[in-house]
């Protein structure tokens, strides 16, 4: 629980008492490798912290998996419109490798937000990154060049390519296998 601590103290200053009882409201969870954390279709009621391992966002279009987004230790991830609206799920999250997870529950997230100052500085702060990211992505789909979408995940997130299957990062960056090999080779 120590990396979920960090994640949050480096994001907000806070007293030893509100982060204990942040902490205290999350519980441990392990998946195993292709193991769902929550299928499309259903309502969100969790959000994770990936303590260790990775985890997809996917949907299957035309019977093609596409991948949205990848993350690994020390990030948050959810269905956040269902999480938040309590909406049916448009995405499945799925375990690349083994993980261990911490989760909150949606109840107990709104009742930190109602409770500690310090969760709801921090839950903007999540909410914003997710947005950039968002936003980040939609720009870079439309403004670069594989290659350059494959430069700048390297740089940012070198660890993927040890631990992630190859298809399911070409298809975050938006190209086939076939290409982001032909990519990797000029690398």
């Amino acid at each position: 629980m120590e990396n979920l601590k960090k994640c949050i103290t480096t994001q907000v200053s806070i007293e030893k008492k509100s982060i204990d009882h942040i902490l205290s409201v999350f519980e441990p969870l392990e998946i195993k490798r292709g193991e769902y954390f929550i299928r499309s279709g259903r309502i969100c009621r969790e959000m994770a912290f990936i303590e260790s391992g990775y985890m997809r966002i996917f949907d299957i279009v035309d019977g093609k998996e596409i991948t949205l987004w990848i993350g690994g230790n020390g990030r948050f991830v959810t269905s956040l419109s269902s999480f938040i609206f309590e909406t049916k799920n448009n995405w499945n999250i799925q375990a690349i490798t083994d993980c261990k997870l911490y989760i909150i529950t949606r109840k107990n997230h709104f009742r930190l937000n109602q409770t500690e100052p310090k969760w709801l500085e921090f839950d903007n702060i999540l909410l914003a990154k997710s947005f950039a990211l968002l936003e980040r992505k939609m720009f870079s789909q439309l403004h670069t060049t594989a290659k350059q979408r494959y430069d700048s995940l390297l740089a940012e997130e070198p660890e993927l390519f040890k631990h992630v299957p190859l298809q399911y990062i070409a298809s975050m960056i938006g190209v086939t296998p076939e290409s982001l090999s032909r990519l990797r080779k000029i690398h």
